[in-house]
């Protein structure tokens, strides 16, 4: 019965491993990413699309849901004033399904 129970758990945990739940800090230092909002869609990296709620997050396909708390996020990133100090360009869309990564070599920027 343990190990049933063990199995059923660690398939729920799997299954959101990538949920795509962020949470915005004050501080630089307390990110896990630096963010850059683009002025067009053609120079980000990753369309995003805010999701309403939170069993619509993504598996890093570009849905995020922003959280309240810190604890309860998968990233916490910090949004910067230049280009140049981003680890991460994005452009947020109207439609979900335009959400996606425009550049895959930055996908594990997000696991």
């Amino acid at each position: 019965m343990n190990k049933i129970i063990f199995l059923i758990s660690l398939f729920f945990n799997f299954q959101f491993l990538y949920a795509q739940k962020i949470f915005s800090v004050k501080y630089e230092s307390r990110a896990d990413l630096k963010v850059f909002v683009v002025d067009y869609e053609s120079q980000a990296e990753l369309l995003v699309f805010k999701v309403k709620y939170e069993s619509q997050t993504g598996k890093n396909d570009g849905k995020w849901f922003f959280v309240d708390y810190e604890s309860r996020s998968d990233k916490k990133i910090f949004f910067v004033d230049y280009q140049s100090r981003a680890d991460l360009k994005i452009f947020f869309v109207d439609y979900e399904s335009r959400a996606g990564w425009k550049e895959n070599s930055k996908k594990h920027l997000l696991y």
